[in-house]
């Protein structure tokens, strides 16, 4: 894995993942934190990898390994529409969003449709770049700060459960969903 980025295995570990559970992988992108989260939770559980751009899905199926490819399912949807990602209520025990906000157009329709789909006590997953690099990264306008997502995902009714270093250039938050 290349210095920059941050480490998708070792990130994911701090999630406290177990065999069996489901996770979802809002805007999977390349698939990396799929096959790390699916690493943890196979054979019987499942990670949605959920994209709006079906040719990146192709490709993440098609480079998964083949004993977690099972334990992966390619979900094309919108994961800024409430119902857009075609996942039950309350059926996700854990979320992944991954390099993804500074991407949005609609924050509150993410949060929507996290809410929606994770279960009471769910955990979340929010990497992202913690600034911008001279063109490796978002531009810099467009840059989501720890701060920012903290107060948002608070403000949405999440409980902060802690911060993580995910790389020289990333930071980590892994949040919790009230329990009813």
């Amino acid at each position: 894995m290349n210095a920059a980025f941050s480490d998708p295995k070792e990130v994911v570990l701090q999630m406290g993942l177990r065999q069996g559970m489901k996770v979802g992988d809002f805007g999977a992108g390349s698939g990396h934190y799929s096959r790390a989260a699916a690493a943890i939770v196979a054979p019987s559980g499942r990670v949605y990898a959920i994209d709006v751009q079906e040719d990146v899905l192709k490709h993440l199926k098609l480079n998964t390994h083949e004993r977690h490819r099972s334990s992966i399912e390619t979900v094309w949807g919108d994961i800024e529409r409430v119902g857009g990602t075609h996942l039950k209520d309350a059926s996700l025990d854990a979320a992944i969003v991954a390099n993804v906000l500074f991407q949005l157009d609609d924050r509150a329709g993410l949060l929507a449709e996290l809410s929606r789909t994770l279960k009471p006590g769910g955990r979340l997953l929010v990497v992202d770049w913690a600034g911008s690099y001279g063109g490796m990264g978002p531009a810099p306008e467009r840059v989501v700060s720890e701060h920012e997502v903290e107060a948002f995902f608070i403000e949405g009714g999440f409980h902060k459960e802690k911060s993580l270093r995910a790389g020289p250039h990333h930071y980590g938050i892994v949040f919790t969903r009230p329990t009813l």
